[in-house]
């Protein structure tokens, strides 16, 4: 039976293939954007279709949609440290007050919720991998404290609204994912070290490049957080893959990829950039009967590609 979704964030790099993912099903998606990190390209091939409707706002006042809504996708975010560092009180506005008018709305609709929030909450992580049942090791007022402290304020919400209101609720923390609709400049990692590469530039690495990161393949993302949705399970679930890698060894890999003739340099560490970042994904396999299934050089050549025909590359 098809259904009728509501996701903010809708026009940003996970959001935008959540809409593809429920339209190609039959479902119906209202997408929700001021695009501040999102962008209208990520979403111009829907614009038309008549299961899909649009509406450019801020969702951290008052959300209003017409009609039945079925499940509820809270992704509005600013998502990497490039973009919360240059708009932390915009950040905790969208995990505070936006989530909450969010979860008011899935309340008034009475629709399932889905919060979209973060391996973040964990901080720089003192358990390794990282299980669900981690409490983190956040720095509350440092630079990354207005990200981390608004996801996990977030979850806080989400439980209470589960707890107080019994609205039907859903968790995941999203783990690194890459793929296909990245911003060029969005700061992280891979974005970097791809436009790096292409572009014959040096690939920085900061700290001495040992510390560690996952990542997933946005399909796989994508298929975890619609199994979780569909599920009973209401406590958080780590999606993402385990198969972890130093920055350095990321580094030489776009490198070779490419076919890029860059050298790697390396920078200072930024303030409180996680050591290391593996998910612990025995609940996501166990409960959902999920687990990734694109071999990261596989993704990596597939969001190469798309890198080349952003940077009008041959």
């Amino acid at each position: 039976m098809s259904s009728r979704v509501l996701i903010t964030g809708g026009a940003g790099f996970i959001g935008s293939h959540l809409c593809d993912r429920f339209i190609a099903e039959g479902n119906e998606v209202v997408c929700m954007d001021n695009f501040v990190t999102g962008s209208p390209d990520n979403i111009a091939h829907l614009i038309g279709n008549p299961k899909f409707k649009f509406i450019q706002y801020n969702v951290t006042d008052f959300i209003y949609v017409e009609g039945k809504i079925d499940a509820v996708l809270h992704f509005a975010s600013p998502a990497s440290p490039i973009d919360y560092l240059k708009l932390p009180i915009q950040t905790l506005k969208v995990g505070s007050l936006g989530t909450h008018k969010a979860l008011g709305f899935a309340k008034a609709k009475g629709a399932r919720f889905l919060l979209a929030s973060t391996s973040e909450v964990y901080g720089d992580p003192l358990m390794h991998p990282q299980r669900e049942e981690y409490w983190g090791n956040v720095n509350p007022i440092g630079v990354r404290g207005v990200y981390d402290e608004a996801k996990r304020f977030s979850e806080a919400m989400t439980m209470a609204y589960h707890r107080y209101h019994s609205l039907d609720t859903r968790i995941v923390r999203i783990f690194n994912t890459f793929g296909p609709r990245m911003r060029l400049d969005d700061g992280r990692v891979l974005p970097a070290f791809m436009k790096q590469a292409l572009l014959g530039e040096d690939l920085t690495a900061f700290g001495d490049g040992t510390q560690t990161r996952s990542f997933c393949y946005v399909d796989d993302l994508v298929d975890g957080i619609v199994r979780l949705l569909r599920s009973n399970h209401t406590e958080p679930v780590n999606i993402g893959n385990p198969d972890e890698i130093t920055i350095l060894q990321f580094a030489e890999e776009i490198v070779k990829l490419t076919g890029s003739k860059s050298n790697i340099s390396f920078m200072p560490l930024p303030e409180d950039d996680p050591k290391v970042r593996q998910p612990d994904i025995t609940k996501a396999r166990q409960i959902l009967g999920w687990e990734p299934k694109v071999p990261r050089i596989e993704g990596l050549k597939k969001t190469i590609g798309y890198f080349r025909e952003k940077l009008g590359l041959k």
